[in-house]
């Protein structure tokens, strides 16, 4: 190797590409059942995904988790065969099926044979009882090791503590032990025949198939479903308080505390969405963030922490998440007051905001190289009504928010007064210097969520 070539200039990066959203057309069959083809011919595959209004959101009190179990029942079999004869189908196909959305990606040619199963599992579930006793049994398995694991009891608790107990957002999204356990094969089949209708849910393919063909399919094998949903009631996203409060969730001989601080957040639909974004992204969505840094980087609290908004149709939790030795846990929460703090105060830099608006910008094409990618993205937009060219302006809406944007998206929609700071670990440790930091009043609580005191 010659001097010259060691010491080269290194190539400088082009300016970004453009990008396409793969086109796709919406078209809606006349029982209702709306269809969405996406055509992307790079691979001979093709993805298919079922949106129907059947979330945690339709559940009537006392059935939370019904939603889920319906959904996982779906291919534990059909009037016609059982749930290892499907498995065994789809997996002789070379089919990949997903049940939380019923879902699949298969090979082109075997297309037409792997949707006709799916069909089938769509409307003629069995709903055996020995399968619902297992799916139960293992939800309830793992609620019993949620009370032993810090990570999920804290996500649980700051849920609870942070919306009102009329909402569901309060209750786990997958049941508790009272609600699993009460839950029947009769009220399973009841959910399904109340949500899973034609109307309001939409068939997503896409790969290697043409609209034409895509809808033929679905008018095919779909065309005959009738009937439409019963209609969802609204979820409340009413607070459980609106002054700061601090909850410590006892767990003894704790070595470490996991910490939730948040409030409730924004809906997915409003407006400022994107300054919201962005003030995320700065304050704790990426590594860079100015809450990982402060607490990995700079005090070495902990290996991550991280903070999100939770979009949902009402408003989500926005939520900042870690996980620190229990000595340090009130430091460390003290730090994250103070960067929400910061954050409000003072406008950030053009070249912080730069770093994360270019990061979003440019990881965003490399979500949607697939077709099951592309697939979930089109039920995202389905789900939460966005329009048809969100995922082409999505990049130049990152580019557009400015430091002023975001400095009023976070006056406006962080709220230090309002903070719920959840703590699972040990009182004996962390009770009197987390209360020392005077962030509301203290309350601890057993791990069902009982208060102590």
């Amino acid at each position: 190797m010659t001097a010259s070539a060691t010491t080269a200039t290194r190539p400088q990066a082009g300016p970004p590409r453009d990008y396409r959203f793969p086109i796709f057309e919406r078209v809606t069959l006349d029982n209702g059942l709306g269809v969405i083809v996406a055509p992307v011919h790079k691979l001979p595959i093709v993805s298919a995904a079922l949106v129907v209004d059947a979330g945690a959101a339709s559940e009537s009190a006392g059935s939370e988790g019904v939603a889920q179990l319906a959904a996982r029942m779906l291919l534990e079999g059909t009037r016609k065969r059982n749930g290892d004869e499907i498995g065994e189908q789809f997996e002789r196909w070379g089919a990949a099926v997903g049940a939380a959305m019923l879902s699949m990606t298969v090979l082109a040619p075997r297309l037409e044979q792997a949707m006709t199963l799916f069909a089938e599992v769509l409307l003629e579930p069995a709903f055996p009882e020995r399968e619902l006793s297992r799916i139960k049994s293992e939800r309830l398995a793992d609620l019993l090791q949620l009370r032993t694991e810090p990570r999920g009891l804290a996500d649980e608790m700051f849920t609870r503590f942070v919306y009102d107990k009329s909402s569901r957002y309060a209750r786990p999204e997958h049941g508790d032990v009272a609600s699993v356990t009460s839950i029947d094969r009769a009220a399973v089949e009841q959910f399904y025949q109340s949500r899973y209708k034609p109307g309001g849910a939409t068939l997503i393919l896409v790969g290697d198939i043409s609209v034409t063909d895509g809808v033929a399919l679905a008018q095919r094998l779909l065309g005959a479903w009738s009937g439409a949903a019963t209609p969802a009631l609204g979820v409340s996203d009413k607070p459980a308080r609106t002054t700061r409060a601090l909850h410590i969730v006892r767990k003894e001989d704790a070595p470490q505390s996991e910490i939730r601080v948040g409030h409730v957040g924004l809906p997915r639909s409003h407006p400022d969405y994107f300054p919201a974004l962005i003030v995320n992204a700065l304050l704790g969505g990426l590594f860079s963030s100015r809450i990982n840094l402060n607490l990995r980087e700079v005090h070495a609290y902990t290996y991550g922490a991280h903070s999100s908004f939770d979009w949902r149709k009402a408003a989500g939790p926005f939520v900042v998440s870690t996980a620190v030795k229990s000595d340090v846990t009130a430091d460390a929460t003290k730090e994250i007051l103070l960067e929400i703090s910061r954050i409000r105060a003072d406008a950030v830099s053009e070249d912080e905001l730069t770093l994360a608006t270019s990061y979003l910008d440019g990881v965003f094409p490399i979500r949607y190289e697939t077709t099951d990618s592309i697939a979930r993205a089109l039920a995202a937009l389905t789900v939460y009504e966005l329009p048809n060219d969100y995922f082409d302006t999505y990049r130049a809406n990152i580019r557009r928010v400015t430091a002023m944007d975001v400095l009023h998206a976070a006056d406006k929609y962080l709220h230090p007064d309002q903070l719920q700071l959840v703590v699972v670990g040990d009182p004996t440790v962390i009770a009197a210097p987390l209360a020392a930091l005077d962030a509301g009043p203290v309350s601890v609580y057993d791990s069902e969520g009982q208060p102590e005191r």
